[in-house]
């Protein structure tokens, strides 16, 4: 089973308020090289963006891992941990149990704008997204690269 690292993060700029900007992105890391995704999620809260960085990082696993899944977001972490129960977004945790099924992952917390490298890439990549609502292929593709053989 490979052993594979996915640091995520989700942004909302407004937070599900007026016409709020959504994204998500994780950082996929293997034998210390990264990949970096992306998705603009568009009218989106901050949990729901932090539950859909998670599954997109699940999705882009093409076989079961063994995944260090992690994310400066509580919500994410205690609830697929089993300490928090789900009382709202059903349907995103839904998409996030689909994508968690097939792989063995172990739930970490990091604590946000700490200085974590790679949960700040993922933070500022995130926040890029939602400000210009699109994907920005070249500057995810940086922000992989800037990382370069970063092991955590």
């Amino acid at each position: 089973m490979k052993h594979v690292t996915i640091v995520c993060d989700g942004s909302s700029l407004g937070n599900g308020k007026g016409n709020p900007r959504a994204a998500a992105v994780a950082l996929l890391g293997f034998k210390g090289f990264w990949k970096a995704v992306g998705r603009y999620l568009g009218n989106a809260t901050n949990q729901q963006a932090e539950i859909a960085a998670a599954a997109l990082g699940l999705e882009q696993l093409t076989e079961p891992c063994s995944v260090r899944l992690m994310s400066d977001s509580r919500y994410v972490i205690e609830t697929m941990g089993g300490t928090w129960k789900r009382k709202t977004n059903h349907d995103w945790w839904s998409q996030l149990d689909a994508a968690a099924g097939p792989h063995r992952i172990e739930w970490i917390w990091v604590k946000g704008h700490d200085g974590h490298a790679v949960q700040e890439a993922a933070d500022k990549a995130a926040r890029k997204i939602a400000s210009e609502g699109r994907v920005d292929e070249t500057m995810l593709d940086d922000a992989a690269a800037e990382l370069g053989t970063t092991e955590i």
